[in-house]
């Protein structure tokens, strides 16, 4: 691999099953960037069983500036991501999805955008098409959520699609959290930060396979007990209104024995609804505590966020993720050797 200058602009691309939609991207991505000047892509790629990895290292072959980032198991979109991140090196980085909903035509806009004075440039979905309506539904409340709850600001409708200074990625480099929610760890790290509008494609080809229901889901919880302790003072809360409500009833229940001398005044019935209520509230409050309490346990235990098996055109820098021991890999002639495709 011969040495080259510092790229103006990273496009990090975490890749999974995405066989049908490389060269497409490329197709697309690559005029842009080269009108841009000097710049690098990284696909993260989860380990595919089908041909993703064989076509990103055929094109890697053709163009030294496309780089390969392959892990030692599937750690998953949120991983891969940083993975990118933090071993890219290019001024600007900016992240995108290889299925071409997000047009990689944007990034030049979001660039020169940048480069009037901020640091983080948000792509903001004006519109979803060729998404199911639950799938919207299941998106928008989950937005609404996190904006509303969490302790730092986070846009609504703004997915990873992004462009960040370098200060941003270093910034990034020194956070030790686990979860990977980037656009929490984005809003957390600050900076400068203004958004553009786009219309949001439906996918090129295939399906997500991803995000969908349930790694949205997952996602969205990551990004509500990562940043924000709501669900719990709202848990406290509603174990406050009931303890207050039961107060009241039992003043009721007492005073209907009084007047009325009835045995059962509220009925068994009743009695038992208010059980059930209750016990379902406690499981839900310990749900609401496990969720965290796993989270601090993910966290102590600094597993590494990723392990990068090799790498294709890829000077690493992080071959492990932040705060999780020594980068082994880093030094592998294993890892080291397979830089050229």
């Amino acid at each position: 691999m011969t040495e080259r200058g510092t790229p103006r602009i990273s496009v990090v691309v975490p890749v999974y099953r995405e066989e049908a939609n490389i060269r497409p991207f490329l197709a697309r991505l690559v005029p842009i960037l080269q009108r841009l000047g000097e710049y690098e892509i990284i696909f993260s790629l989860d380990p595919s069983p089908d041909r993703t990895e064989t076509i990103i290292r055929e094109e890697a072959a053709k163009n030294e500036s496309i780089g390969l980032l392959v892990f030692s198991r599937r750690f998953g979109q949120p991983a891969a991501t940083i993975a990118g991140i933090l071993n890219c090196s290019g001024d600007w980085c900016a992240v995108i999805d290889v299925d071409l909903q997000d047009p990689p035509e944007l990034i030049e806009t979001m660039l020169k955008k940048a480069e009037e004075g901020f640091d983080v440039v948000m792509a903001r979905r004006h519109s979803r098409e060729g998404e199911t309506l639950i799938k919207r539904a299941v998106s928008a409340i989950g937005y609404k959520m996190i904006h509303e709850m969490a302790d730092v600001s986070i846009p609504r409708n703004t997915g990873d699609f992004r462009i960040m200074s370098r200060r941003v990625v270093e910034e990034l480099r020194g956070l030790s959290e686990s979860h990977g929610f980037l656009r929490g760890l984005v809003s957390l790290v600050g900076f400068p930060q203004t958004e553009v509008e786009y219309e949001r494609e439906a996918r090129h080809a295939g399906r997500g396979n991803y995000n969908r229901y349930l790694g949205s889901l997952n996602i969205g919880l990551n990004g509500l007990f990562g940043f924000s302790t709501f669900p719990l003072q709202f848990m406290m809360w509603t174990g406050f209104s009931i303890a207050l409500l039961s107060a009241v009833a039992i003043i009721i229940v007492v005073a209907l024995r009084i007047i009325q001398g009835d045995e059962h005044p509220m009925g068994v019935p009743t009695v038992t609804v208010l059980v059930l209520f209750i016990g379902g509230v406690q499981l839900t409050a310990i749900g609401v505590l496990g969720e965290y309490v796993g989270r601090i346990y993910n966290e102590v235990r600094r597993r590494p966020q990723y392990i990068v098996q090799s790498a294709v055109n890829v000077q690493l820098r992080d071959a492990r993720g932040p705060n999780s021991g020594p980068n082994l890999a880093s030094s592998n002639p294993a890892i080291l050797s397979s830089r050229a495709a």
